[in-house]
């Protein structure tokens, strides 16, 4: 009897110190974790400002490379080489690693440039030393005068002046009454959250 007694105190300290240690790990990996809100980013190249990010909140994941989470939302304007917006960008999530240039976009994203072309997707790329967009997701572009092009797979310059889609369907008309407060809705980009991402090996 006693023998057994001491092998279920012995399991039971076991147990304890295990869970101890799980507990200090979950601790040091909140630790690496920073957290910023109100957050406001510049993107500079050769000295020139190409963007400024805006965001409420952002989260910085410090490992063996850091890793910057926008797990809320966040608004990007983009300037062309004379200072000027050339146009803006927003979405619900967006990560990139410090190391490389290229941001990962999801989750109702959009691009409106100056001319009032408007890109809209469930998820895009941004390469920032490209300055171009890019996706294999299902895309539509809003122009101006209310006609939509829409497919699957896109590559776009930044200011929306060029792009084009790998794959369209076509063009078609759209009424006056969908442009009036939220973004259209189409059955074809489905709305999504934002999950845990596993980049392209070729950009990521």
């Amino acid at each position: 009897m006693r023998p057994l007694l001491f092998l279920l105190l012995l399991a039971a300290l076991c147990s304890c110190g295990n869970s101890d240690k799980e507990v200090f790990d979950r601790s040091q990996k909140l630790a690496q974790v920073e957290v910023a809100t109100g957050v406001t980013t510049q993107f500079s190249q050769n000295g020139r400002l190409k963007a400024i990010l805006k965001s409420p909140r952002m989260l910085r994941h410090v490992g063996d490379s850091v890793v910057i989470e926008f797990p809320t939302m966040l608004h990007v304007d983009f300037y062309d080489s004379l200072g000027k917006i050339e146009s803006f960008l927003d979405a619900r999530y967006a990560r990139y690693a410090e190391s490389r240039n290229v941001v990962l976009l999801r989750d109702s994203v959009q691009v409106i440039n100056v001319r009032g072309d408007t890109l809209r997707t469930q998820e895009l790329w941004w390469d920032q030393n490209a300055r171009l967009f890019y996706t294999d997701s299902v895309v539509r572009i809003i122009q101006p005068d209310k006609r939509i092009r829409g497919g699957r797979g896109l590559e776009a310059a930044q200011d929306m002046s060029s792009y084009v889609i790998k794959y369209p369907t076509g063009v078609m008309d759209v009424k006056e009454d969908e442009f009036g407060g939220a973004a259209p809705q189409d059955s074809s980009v489905p709305a999504s959250p934002a999950p845990a991402i596993a980049p392209p090996p070729s950009k990521f």
